[in-house]
């Protein structure tokens, strides 16, 4: 029986997500409803995807009894009440990343998660690529001896884009894509709390992150060294550095398709699809859609690959670095 999916969201992103979709089998996964904010808004992006219901506001997408699971792609200051709605209405949830625009915002979630008893999993789609599955396995064989330094970088020019900068739109390099190079270094160290957090960066004029450096620190003189900007394109690359060898991510590090492990590469290929795409390498979001699909049918709650801890630690992160660089945002506390 196939996965039924409800799309919260007329956005880029959204339109990605249901060409990704696309690419699977349709006895596995079906687009079944949509929201938007307008309902003329939500009639055309659900026509143009064959989707059959379209609805003109998230509530009546979270009372829909046909739904098995909802794709929130809407903007990320919007993620803890769209969210915490669907979660409270009994709806299994997959949000993008970030997750909500703090950690407290995070808790309620990943609590709400837990009361209810649905599954929420934080949209990080670069964990179920192959590349990714190729790195865990490799360092699970301790393939590269002791792992000592990791590095990752996420550059874009990006600093003309709204969402990018304007604060009330939760802008900043860090929420955007640093998290991509936090969650990296996160999944190498295994989820292990670093022992401190460091971060130097720069303000844009509103008063969000535009470049940010972040060295997290580990028991056993081990360190990730991670950095991200809105105001250039970077290589993009990432590296993880063991007393035995080197695994290297060539550029996207965020959705690759190649890897290098002590100087040979392998490469995949992605789902492919003729349809146009908002963002890079986008119909490998397939990829987190079908783990999605598996943990459903195996009853779970989280994902043991995107796991609701990974997602707090990954806030808690994020929180502390901004505070380093004096980054508030209207839903931060005091």
């Amino acid at each position: 029986m196939a996965t039924r999916w409800g799309i919260c969201s007329a956005g880029k992103i959204s339109h990605d997500f249901l060409v990704a979709l696309e690419t699977l089998p349709a006895q596995d996964h079906q687009a079944v409803a949509l929201a938007a904010r307008e309902l003329k808004r939500a009639k055309d992006f659900a026509q143009s995807h064959n989707i059959p219901k379209a609805y003109g506001s998230y509530e009546e997408l979270a009372k829909d009894p046909n739904i098995d699971i909802i794709y929130v792609g809407v903007l990320h200051t919007l993620h803890r009440d769209a969210v915490l709605m669907f979660l409270q209405n009994k709806k299994n949830v997959l949000c993008e990343k970030p997750l909500a625009m703090n950690s407290t915002e995070v808790g309620e979630l990943t609590s709400a998660a837990r009361k209810n008893n649905v599954f929420l999993m934080e949209a990080v789609w670069s964990r179920f690529f192959p590349v990714y599955e190729k790195i865990r396995t490799l360092l699970s064989q301790k393939a590269i001896g002791d792992v000592k330094v990791v590095r990752a970088e996420f550059g874009s020019n990006q600093y003309d884009v709204p969402r990018s900068v304007q604060k009330e739109l939760g802008g900043g390099a860090l929420l955007d894509i640093g998290c991509y190079c936090i969650q990296f270094a996160l999944m190498v160290f295994n989820g292990e709390r670093p022992e401190s957090v460091t971060a130097k960066g720069f303000l844009y004029e509103t008063g969000v992150d535009e470049t940010v450096t972040i060295i997290l620190q580990y028991p056993g003189k081990r360190q990730a060294i991670l950095t991200c900007t809105i105001m250039v394109a970077m290589p993009n690359q990432a590296a993880i550095c063991g007393s035995k060898g080197m695994i290297q991510v060539p550029s996207y590090m965020w959705c690759p398709t190649s890897i290098i492990f002590n100087g040979k590469e392998t490469k995949f290929s992605l789902p492919p699809s003729t349809k146009s795409m908002n963002f890079t390498n986008s119909t490998g979001l397939s990829y987190e859609a079908e783990h999605v699909r598996q943990c459903l049918l195996k009853g779970l709650k989280e994902s043991p690959i995107m796991s609701l801890k990974d997602s707090e630690l990954l806030a808690n992160i994020m929180e502390e670095v901004r505070k380093q660089l004096g980054v508030k945002y209207s839903q931060d506390t005091a």
